[in-house]
């Protein structure tokens, strides 16, 4: 095999004083990215604060002094920390930035291996962003990862290489995947670690790249989808659990103790929501799962043992609606097979029979799944999501707080749309049936989400935090109606 590296056919712009401009705008685009990694990493930013925001027209100066602290940005930065910044800012919702940053690094004359990584993962991210949802619901072919990398790459030939077969036969095994278990007694990560690092010079070839692209976005979905599938089981079985009087469970095959508090395991799993932070390899992934599967394990033996049924059947008290399309990497923001193919767990299917009731956590849960698994298009105001009969509309800053941002506003954003999920579900519940049990503790939910939200919206204003507070002021008014039309019934 050809190790040396691949000429690349991408737009470089050129050294021509003329032409400085181009390379300007590029810089601008890119520039945020590294000032933002720079104080998450706590680095120095030898800028100045006052020439933080380029101007349109280049300054040579400053364009040269920019160009030389984003080198040695480029060789203190890992990749995992790039992925944490790009997973958890609303910076990997710019096309133009992302494009940009991977030209950056592919154009470079050396590249490391780190730069390789960087590139591998960037370009996943960007398919991701920028894909079409009429293909998040197929199974992704090249041809398909060429057209959405056309504005990266240009036209490239998508016929399958012969010395990335590894990568096709494990797509295809991937697909047969039920179970988490199943992923992880594989070393696939291991195996497509090896099968680029073998690559050398060649990886950079874009036939190669979209060969890689493709692998590692299916491979990441799987993931996040049977870990989801997992996750609302051990969700599910801990919520039955605490109604059937249980205040602790027994959990050795997670390393814990004999007496578990539910409510501590039930913190534990929304941690789960956040993408990984730290490097991504073989050893780091299992050692994630084998902790989820061993708390599943647990919870499948205190369901049987407190509740009496069989595990794969636990009784849902407060039954869920019916499971949505498994999610995809949240971290690259992935997408769902086909209905199908995807995996369930005996729980949402026990849950789909009984009711369109739902409890606080399982309404999140259930809207943040299908954000992740079919994300809304670019630049778009209002998104639907289902909720069994009903469809929920949310503005394009509470879709944000559940699929790319983090921390108290966003947590804010988070329960406004649940508390008005579970008050429109229930209540056209109440309207077929006649049973209002459900609206009634819907109810005193969304009465304490609104007295919190004031409180919360007045914080936000005194801290002169004016994007905060309008979006929670509009999404406590939407609260507020939806609480005013189920107070009527």
């Amino acid at each position: 095999m050809n190790k040396t590296i691949t000429t690349l056919n991408l737009p470089a712009p050129s050294k021509a004083d003329g032409a400085k401009q181009a390379q300007w705008e590029e810089l601008r685009s890119v520039f945020p990215i590294y000032v933002a990694l720079a104080k998450q990493l706590q680095l120095e930013i030898p800028i100045p604060q006052n020439k933080r925001i380029l101007p349109d027209k280049v300054d040579p100066d400053l364009f040269s002094q920019i160009q030389k602290w984003l080198e040695v940005m480029d060789q203190q930065v890992m990749v995992h920390q790039l992925r944490h910044l790009l997973q958890m800012t609303t910076l990997n919702a710019s096309e133009s930035g992302l494009r940009a940053l991977i030209m950056r690094h592919l154009r470079k004359q050396a590249k490391s291996t780190t730069d390789r990584d960087k590139a591998d993962f960037l370009l996943v991210q960007y398919f991701a962003l920028t894909a079409p949802p009429k293909i998040y619901h197929k199974q992704i072919e090249l041809s398909d990862v060429a057209n959405v990398l056309r504005p990266v790459f240009g036209e490239v030939d998508s016929t399958p290489l012969p010395w990335c077969e590894p990568l096709e036969n494990m797509i295809h095994t991937l697909r047969g995947f039920k179970s988490l278990r199943d992923m992880l007694q594989t070393n696939f990560i291991e195996q497509g670690r090896r099968v680029k690092e073998t690559a050398g010079g060649m990886f950079y070839d874009p036939s190669a790249m979209l060969a890689f692209i493709r692998f590692n976005f299916l491979m990441r979905r799987t993931l996040i989808e049977l870990m989801h599938a997992d996750l609302i089981y051990i969700r599910s079985g801990l919520v039955n659990l605490l109604h059937a009087g249980a205040k602790t469970i027994e959990c050795h095959g997670v390393g814990l103790g004999k007496a578990e508090p539910i409510e501590k395991l039930q913190q534990m799993t929304d941690e789960w929501k956040q993408p990984f932070q730290k490097e991504y390899t073989e050893r780091t992934v299992n050692q994630a799962f084998e902790k989820l599967l061993g708390l599943r394990a647990d919870v499948e033996r205190a369901v049987e043992k407190v509740i009496g049924k069989s595990p794969a059947a636990p009784v849902a008290s407060e039954p869920e609606a019916p499971s949505k399309k498994s999610v995809s990497s949240a971290p690259a923001n992935g997408s769902s097979p086909k209905a199908k193919e995807k995996p369930e767990t005996a729980a949402p299917k026990q849950a789909e029979a009984a009711g369109p009731a739902l409890d606080f956590e399982t309404c999140m849960e259930q809207i943040w799944e299908q954000l992740i698994s079919a994300p809304p298009s670019r630049g778009r105001s209002m998104t639907t999501v289902k909720l069994g009969a009903v469809r929920l509309l949310m503005s394009s800053w509470e879709v944000a707080a559940f699929v790319s941002e983090d921390g108290p506003a966003a947590e804010d954003l988070r329960r406004a749309v649940v508390a008005r999920a579970l008050l429109t579900s229930n209540l056209e519940h109440a309207k077929e049936t006649g049973n209002a049990t459900g609206l009634d503790r819907a109810l005193t939910i969304a009465r304490v989400e609104v007295s919190r939200l004031q409180e919360r919206v007045e914080a936000a204003k005194q801290a002169k935090d004016t994007e905060a507070a309008v979006n929670l002021g509009i999404s406590t008014k939407r609260l507020l109606s939806a609480l005013d039309e189920s107070e009527k019934l």
